[in-house]
Formats: C-alpha cells, sequence, structure tokens
C-alpha cells in the first residue's frame, strides 16, 4: 500500500487596495503535485519454484502460472527463483544444447508418477511474462552437475545420460565400498551427478548459462553445484588423479582419497586428505568464477549466484566453501581444513547467495548450526560481506514442517533469519500451496513493512 499525503491549496482573491476601483480576481496558482510517499520494498522476498514439485500444475498452463504469480506478488513476495533444469539433467528454456524437459516424476496424490508436458510454448519465458506483470522480479535457478534421475516406485529413468545425449563417461566415479566405479548404471536410483573436475562437463554447463543469460532475468542461481550426493565418496576417476596429482605436485600416497563419510574419519585428517579437500573446493570455485564471467559478459546487469546448504562445519564434504576467502577457515576447523583451503571461499565471485537454513520448528531460535537464526547469523560471520545473502526454510520436508498446519511458525522463521540476513527465501511454492500458507506468509511481510512505514 501506498501512503498519500493529500496537500490542498486555498483559491487565492486578491482585493484592490484603492476605493472606488473594482475588486479584481486572479487566476489561482497551478496546484503542487501531491508528494508520493513509497512504502518501503525492505529486504528482498524470494520463493522457490521447484520444477518437478510443481510441474503437475505448470507444464501446460500458463493462465495456471499467472494466477499463482499474481497471488505470490499479493502476499508480498517480491521475487521467484524458477527452476528450469530438474534433477534429470533435461532443461525448460528453448535451448540448443540441451534436450527438453518433456516429463517429470512428481509426488500426487501420495505416489510419485510422470507428469507429461506437451505444450510447446517456452516455460521460463511464461514466468518471466508472468513474473513481470505481477511486478515480481524473476530469477533462475539450475541444477548444475546432474545429468539424470534414475526412476524411483518403478518409474523409469529420466534424463541425458540414460538418453545417450551426454556421455556415460561424463558420470561421478565413485568409491562403491569395495572399488571405484561410475555412479551411472542399470538400475541406479536418484541422482546421477557428472564430474565436476571435468573440462567437458564444465564446458557444457558453460554454454547452458550462455543461453540463460540471454533472458531477461533479474538472476541466475546455481544449485547442486558440487560433487554428489556420495559426498566423500566421491570422485575418483582419472581425471580427478591426474589434477590432483598436478595440485600436489607429486602422486598421491592414497587413492581412493577416502572411502567413507565425515562421521567415521578418524580427526585430525592426514596431510594429503586435507589436500584432497582443499583440492575438490579449488575445483568447484574455480568453475564458479568461469561462471560468473560467463553469464556476466553476455549481461553485466544480472546477478549470479548459488545456493548451498548453511551447514558449513560439513558442508567440506560436497566439495564446497561458500564462505569469503577472508574467512581463515583453518583456524577453526584445523581438523579438517589445511591453511591453503580459505582461498577457496567463492562469496567474492557471487553477486548474491541464498543459504538453506533449513531446521525444524523446534529449532528457530538459538546460536551455532541447525538453528535457523544460528545458520543465519553464522552465514553473515562467514561472508564478511563479500557479497548479500538470502537465507529461508524448508517449509515442507524437515521434521515437524512435513505435517502442515505450521503456520504459527512462519513469522518467527522471518524474524530469525532476517536479523541478519540480507533477505528471505522460502522452499518451496509447492508446499505454501499444499499447506494453505498464503495468508501466514501475507501477514507477516505486512507485518514486517508496516513496522519499517512507521520507523
Amino acid at each position: 500500500m501506498k501512503t498519500i499525503w493529500l496537500h490542498i491549496l486555498p483559491f487565492l482573491v486578491l482585493l484592490g487596495a484603492c476605493y472606488n476601483k473594482p475588486v479584481t480576481e486572479e487566476p489561482a496558482p497551478e496546484p503542487e503535485p501531491e508528494p508520493q510517499v513509497e512504502t518501503p520494498e525492505g529486504k528482498p522476498r524470494y520463493v522457490w519454484i521447484d520444477a518437478s514439485a510443481n510441474f503437475y500444475y505448470y507444464a501446460n498452463d500458463k493462465a495456471y502460472i499467472a494466477k499463482e504469480l499474481k497471488q505470490l506478488a499479493d502476499c508480498g513476495f517480491t521475487d521467484i527463483i524458477v527452476d528450469v533444469r530438474p534433477t534429470e539433467g533435461t532443461v525448460l528454456w528453448n535451448s540448443k544444447v540441451a534436450p527438453q524437459a518433456k516429463r517429470l516424476a512428481a509426488w500426487i496424490n501420495s505416489s510419485y508418477r510422470f507428469v507429461e508436458r506437451e505444450a510447446s510454448w517456452d516455460y521460463l519465458q511464461a514466468f518471466i511474462d508472468s513474473g513481470r506483470a505481477a511486478g515480481l522480479r524473476v530469477h533462475a535457478a539450475i541444477n548444475t552437475f546432474v545429468c539424470g534421475y534414475g526412476g524411483y516406485y518403478g518409474l523409469e529413468s529420466e534424463g541425458p545420460v540414460f538418453s545417450g545425449e551426454i556421455p556415460e563417461t561424463w558420470a561421478a566415479m565413485d568409491w562403491d565400498g569395495e572399488t571405484v566405479s561410475s555412479s551411472f548404471y542399470p538400475g541406479v536410483q536418484g541422482t546421477v551427478f557428472m564430474n565436476p573436475a571435468s573440462d567437458d562437463v564444465q564446458e557444457y554447463v558453460l554454454k547452458l548459462l550462455k543461453e540463460l543469460a540471454v533472458y531477461d532475468l533479474d538472476g541466475i542461481v546455481l544449485d547442486r553445484c558440487r560433487y554428489d550426493d556420495n559426498g566423500l565418496r566421491s570422485e575418483f576417476s582419472d581425471i580427478s588423479r591426474q589434477k590432483f596429482t598436478e595440485y600436489l605436485g607429486r602422486e598421491p600416497v592414497a587413492w581412493p582419497m577416502m572411502k567413507t563419510e565425515p562421521s567415521t574419519l578418524p580427526y585430525p585428517l592426514g596431510e594429503e586428505q586435507k589436500a584432497w579437500l582443499t583440492f575438490r573446493a579449488k575445483t568447484i570455485h574455480d568453475f564458479i568464477v568461469k561462471a560468473a564471467r560467463t553469464v556476466h559478459a553476455v549481461n553485466g546487469n544480472m546477478k549470479f549466484g548459488v545456493y548451498v546448504g548453511a551447514w558449513y562445519s560439513s558442508y567440506y564434504s560436497s566439495g564446497v566453501n561458500w564462505a569469503s576467502p577472508e574467512y581463515l577457515t583453518h583456524n577453526k576447523y584445523a581438523q579438517w581444513a589445511d591453511k591453503d583451503y580459505h582461498n577457496y571461499g567463492f562469496a567474492d565471485h557471487c553477486d548474491y547467495m541464498f543459504l538453506g537454513c533449513y531446521a525444524t520448528t523446534s529449532s528457530i531460535y538459538g546460536t551455532g548450526e541447525w538453528k535457523m537464526e544460528g545458520f543465519a547469523k553464522q552465514g553473515k560471520d562467514l561472508l564478511m560481506g563479500a557479497t548479500e545473502f538470502a537465507g529461508g526454510p524448508d517449509i515442507g520436508n524437515p521434521d515437524y514442517w512435513h505435517q502442515g498446519g505450521k503456520s504459527a511458525y512462519i513469522p518467527k522463521t522471518f524474524d530469525a533469519i532476517t536479523k541478519y540476513a540480507d533477505g528471505y527465501f522460502v522452499f518451496d511454492l509447492c508446499h505454501i500451496r499444499m499447506f494453505e500458507y498464503w495468508t501466514a506468509f501475507k501477514t507477516t511481510f505486512n507485518d514486517y513493512l508496516n513496522t519499517l512505514t512507521n520507523k
């Protein structure tokens, strides 16, 4: 709402000063423009729109896209982040590089099934058009190092690595408990990741970013710009061994470097193991640098950023150092970080960042990790002003959230996170719809804007 100050100027009548002169009237001056006082927009308020989870509603229906984006704007959201490269590795824009998403697996009526896309219109462009019409800023997100999704619940597998449009050799090579083998194999279940250290893989993703940056977007966000879900069991290809050897300046003493997850590792790690973690962080850092340059070369005004999990103390298992390079990681985490690790913090190459402050409804306030407030405070401390960031809750998946009926907690999440964060984001729109949280967000944002207006 806008507050309008009304200013009424009186009509002035000037009387003659001499006796016997007729009374004369002069025209009234033009009224001054009414001053307009804009309601402060406040910190940006983003909502994430996952491709698969919302495909049932959007795949073939532009009108539904327009309807819900207007509804989001009416609630007080300022920005949307639309996922246009789901974990299948297909895409939802007019691409000459990657195959179009024709079907995505979605959870519908208590079971997974495929949602088919029959429409030929540009999915991303529809969100841009409807978002602009609703007054929203529009950002596109891609799942970065993915190439297919192995089917669950009897569904077929989907994605370019299964169709042969991406070489099987691009898939990550992981420790399977006995040996190193490809993460792509017949019957694989879940997301198939590519090898981030592969030059071919990186060049493929950069081509996708060049295409995206041509669109009228406010920003591009990389999701899953990391090593695969096997964590420290990934990635031990010949490519990675060669590049790690170059990084060390000699052959590694042991290979694979690690065969287990952080919870079972003996700490402190050996120097070569720490160097391996630094090498992985360097691999992702160097790609982020290339990606940012690629986007900005096409559109210097477009924001570039990433989504990461806010649990920094264990996020090294994904090969990611999202902190500022000024943050000396080894001073606090010497058990796994060497003195070079901090050099590959990539925050200073991002225009913005999204931290998943994912915690339960019983862990909103408090310090340290796995509290929403603690996640946001730690994020501010680690980023050290290198970039702005938005923090946000997952309002559908962690314990206690997935049951629904948690409207009363939504204003608390906003308060806890925005104490420290530059913005707020919500994962995911499907949960707002599912649990009918529209009113809760509208009330939360209205109350926030009212406090700004009354300051």
